[in-house]
């Protein structure tokens, strides 16, 4: 008997799911991801053109590396939720693969409860370099949020 695969189990293998809590309420968290002066400020980056709003476009310059990174946003609830698409560029300015990002936030005893959820990378390399991003990146959010 031939071994089958589980292309659903290894798909969820390539998800990226990370939570966070934030010292501040989520309309703070929210503008840092939304206005274009905040996500300057936090998010590593040493150019970008947003905007966040559903059927808007973004286009960042990593500051990790002569990278950029590009998307649409599919859903922008203030203070609630963020839904775009991420792919990084290509030399010739072309998108790569593309995943789905879905920043969700809620509010509790005056703090800020984020999940962030990224789908589907292309291996396990691609999700755990994203991860370790991300982290560092939520990491300067938690300080910016504050100082606001």
């Amino acid at each position: 008997m031939a071994t089958r695969t589980k292309p659903a189990a290894e798909a969820m293998a390539r998800v990226l799911v990370l939570k966070r809590a934030f010292d501040a309420n989520p309309s703070v968290v929210f503008a840092a991801w939304t206005a274009e002066e905040r996500l300057l400020r936090w998010f590593g980056m040493h150019s970008c053109t947003i905007d966040a709003r559903a059927g808007g476009m973004f286009r960042f310059g990593l500051q990790s590396a002569e990278r950029y990174v590009q998307g649409n946003y599919l859903e922008v609830v203030d203070g609630e939720r963020i839904v775009f698409t991420w792919a990084e560029e290509n030399p010739d300015g072309a998108p790569s693969h593309e995943t789905l990002v879905t920043v969700t936030l809620i509010e509790q005893e005056g703090r800020t409860f984020l999940t962030l959820h990224q789908a589907v990378f292309e291996s396990l390399a691609q999700r755990d370099e994203q991860e370790s991003e991300w982290v560092a990146s939520l990491a300067r959010l938690a300080a910016y949020v504050v100082s606001e």
